[in-house]
């Protein structure tokens, strides 16, 4: 019975295979791009189809970096490194390490050439670049006369701004004479005092776009006195004036929206501006006249008479405290009087007498706590309520305790 195989088992089977591909690993293929997208991480995933096939590619941003130009779709080129399988998709796809337009690759050595010189020399250096400024009213053009290039400017510039003013030298753009065409043009404005410079041209292919190329021009655009914006061709398209100029545009119509500015969003930043100032003096107005009542509410307070109103309210308040404190003082002392007064009658003699009760003495006075203490023929006196009586004690009878008469009385077992 044949043998049974998971899905990954099988994928990395055939992942190993492409792997151990001498050929697969090594590989240059030719092909237009198509689906180029640039990822925020640095990587780029693209396609690369002929007439009849197409390859899935990436590229990572290790590599990207390396790349002397940005691609762009129907763009042909060739692409090396290798074909493997991306295991969780079970598809194999190139993983590519370097880029080269195709039929193209003396014009692109030329440049990577001059770039690097340029480079090395610091012309691209960024404490060289110029600010552009935000509200210029004076721009020069140098870029050819017809075409959409210039019509696209002068359009955005006039819907934009209508007081800024446009100066157009008309140069060559391409073909033999451009360059020179080109740096008059730049240095002609340049003497002008204006503003800023556009430098720039449509879309094209490599060769058309060449004369922004030349050393010439970047010499002149870097030794420019005047901002200048480098728009040539389209947004993947770079050149060497891109690098050494102020600022890139990515076509000229960009160039035109950077350097005028919206004359309508000015003046209404304007208003938005006075409308804050305004408001910020009425704030601040509301705020030193609170602080001005806020002071007067202080001085009100801190008035010798108001002070000593208060010092009064004060004593009076404490004559207050002091008066119902002694109140409850004596009321307290009183009650504890009342309260010892009787106790102190309760423990009277009178008191007991008013109850009916006698307090007998001898003939000394002093009180008879037992009848052995009075002898018959003896004199006792008797203390009443209203008064007290002299008598003889004829007899005499003892009362025995009571556990003494329980025990007289009691039957013998």
């Amino acid at each position: 019975m044949a043998s049974i195989y998971s899905v990954k088992q099988v994928t990395a089977y055939i992942s190993n295979m492409f792997s151990q591909d001498y050929a697969l690993n090594r590989i240059l293929i030719k092909g237009e791009i198509s689906n180029c997208k640039y990822h925020t991480s640095g990587h780029i995933y693209f396609t690369l189809k002929d007439n009849s096939s197409m390859i899935a590619c990436v590229m990572f941003a290790g590599n990207a970096k390396n790349l002397t130009f940005r691609m762009r779709e129907g763009q042909s080129v060739v692409a090396g490194g290798s074909i493997r399988v991306y295991e969780r998709d079970g598809k194999y796809q190139m993983y590519v390490t370097q880029v080269r337009p195709d039929g193209t690759g003396d014009l692109y050595h030329r440049f990577e050439l001059l770039k690097q010189k340029l480079s090395d020399m610091g012309m691209f250096a960024p404490e060289y670049k110029q600010p552009i400024p935000s509200h210029a009213t004076k721009i020069g053009i140098v870029t050819a006369p017809t075409g959409a290039a210039i019509q696209d400017m002068i359009h955005i510039s006039s819907r934009r701004n209508p007081y800024v003013q446009l100066y157009l030298y008309p140069a060559l753009v391409q073909g033999d004479g451009a360059p020179e065409s080109i740096i008059r043009g730049i240095t002609y404005l340049d003497s002008l005092g204006l503003d800023c410079l556009i430098v720039g041209r449509g879309g094209g292919s490599i060769e058309d776009l060449w004369a922004f190329n030349d050393e010439g021009v970047a010499r002149a655009i870097f030794d420019c006195e005047t901002p200048v914006i480098s728009a040539v061709g389209h947004e993947t398209d770079f050149t060497i004036a891109d690098f050494v100029a102020d600022m890139r545009a990515p076509t000229p119509s960009a160039a035109a929206e950077l350097a005028v500015f919206d004359y309508a969003a000015f003046e209404e930043k304007l208003k938005e501006q006075k409308r804050r100032l305004e408001a910020a003096a009425m704030d601040r107005v509301f705020r030193y006249r609170s602080e001005v009542e806020k002071s007067l509410l202080n001085l009100r307070l801190l008035h010798p008479g108001n002070r000593l109103l208060q010092e009064k309210q004060y004593l009076a308040d404490l004559e207050d405290r002091l008066l119902a404190a002694m109140e409850r003082k004596v009321e307290t002392r009183r009650h504890v009087l009342e309260v010892a007064a009787a106790r102190l009658n309760g423990l009277s003699p009178l008191a007991r007498l008013s109850g009916g009760y006698v307090w007998a003495m001898d003939e000394k006075e002093k009180p008879l706590e037992s009848v052995k203490q009075a002898d018959p023929g003896s004199r006792v006196t008797l203390r009443l309520k209203d008064g007290k009586l002299n008598v003889t004690v004829n007899t005499r009878e003892s009362r025995e305790p009571e556990h003494l008469l329980e025990k007289r009385t009691g039957y013998d077992d």
